[in-house]
């Protein structure tokens, strides 16, 4: 990582509007998205997790300027971008490109892997002239590690994991600074999976790539980032480097989370954290923090107060009253049983 900063991402708001009533008119709001914040450095991959329905698509959608905000800033290359009208925005989408969780549904069936991958570059006009373009194709296809003749196929001849290399090619092709990848490796076997993750490991070495990785495998995550955001019910609750945040969580969410993931070596301890009640409808979200429906450490302030992101001096950000009360009276920093995770493990091919 350089310390570029790549993507910059303030106080993002999408609230999508219920309609209803007589006239059809707004009667009240989806608070998908309410009040994010981040960035992104150039070779930096931050990985956005939390529980399905938290909002980290949505997060992508917005970051992709795939519909307008409701509020917040975007900024790409120190350039605002969420204020730019949609006919302004096509040099914006070679910067930014976008890896979709289904290869099925992503490629079109009617053409051709060369066209497919030829469509951006002839969009972006990379090519100088068709000799160009089929070298060009030809290079995308070695990232990718598929053969060049395949380029003749159509997408249906292909497994999962050889879609999403095309799909993954077809986004390297705009030769972007930043790849939002939506749950890119969830719809594959495990197998094919870790083959996947480290082509993009390799990738974003061997190019600079800054990538925004939404995910709800924690195992995924754990393996390939550099930082981890934890977002609950719209909101981030913690942000910090992989390390830190598997070793040692500072929200009780984080806990809990890491807690559901299956334990890597036999005979490790983990304590499983059961969280109670369901997930608060993001119509009405609850007052004051939005997990204390659900926290097993939740107290008076919690129901009344919404707790500020804050870092904790070392880099590492926590939304949590527990860290105004005396060390030793935080359930968080005295665990009987630490997380234990693989954090130097290579994940393999199986």
């Amino acid at each position: 990582m350089s310390g570029e900063r790549i993507l910059e991402v303030a106080d993002l708001k999408k609230h999508f509007p219920i309609r209803g009533g007589l006239l059809g008119g707004t009667v009240g709001y989806v608070y998908a998205v309410d009040g994010v914040s981040f960035h992104i450095d150039k070779g930096e991959t931050l990985s956005l997790v939390g529980e399905s329905g938290c909002g980290k698509s949505t997060v992508g959608k917005s970051v992709l300027r795939l519909f307008s905000l409701t509020a917040g800033q975007v900024v790409l290359n120190g350039k605002r971008i969420d204020d730019m009208p949609t006919g302004s925005l096509r040099p914006i989408r070679r910067q930014i490109q976008v890896v979709f969780q289904d290869p099925f549904s992503s490629l079109n069936p009617r053409m051709k892997v060369r066209d497919i991958l030829a469509e951006p570059i002839k969009n972006f006009g990379l090519a100088k002239d068709s000799k160009d373009l089929e070298e060009r194709i030809g290079q995308l296809m070695d990232k990718v590690r598929l053969p060049r003749d395949a380029v003749n196929r159509w997408p249906h001849e292909f497994s999962g994991g050889q879609r999403q290399r095309i799909c993954i090619a077809r986004a390297l092709a705009a030769e972007p600074d930043v790849i939002v990848c939506d749950e890119a490796v969830s719809a594959l076997d495990v197998s094919v999976k870790a083959q996947i993750v480290n082509l993009l490991q390799d990738l974003q070495q061997e190019l600079g790539l800054a990538m925004l990785f939404i995910s709800h495998d924690l195992a995924i995550v754990e393996h390939m980032t550099h930082r981890v955001a934890v977002m609950y019910l719209g909101k981030i609750v913690e942000v910090a480097e992989r390390r830190a945040l598997f070793g040692g969580p500072r929200h009780p969410y984080t806990e809990a989370l890491l807690s559901a993931v299956p334990v890597p070596e036999p005979g490790a301890a983990r304590e499983r954290i059961v969280l109670k009640g369901d997930v608060p409808s993001p119509i009405k979200p609850p007052p004051g923090c939005r997990f204390h429906t659900r926290c097993p450490y939740a107290f008076d302030r919690c129901r009344s107060e919404e707790p500020q992101l804050r870092d904790d001096g070392h880099g590492h950000f926590a939304a949590c009253h527990l860290h105004d009360l005396p060390a030793a009276q935080n359930p968080l920093l005295n665990r009987a049983t630490p997380t234990a995770f693989r954090t130097d493990a290579s994940l393999g091919t199986a």
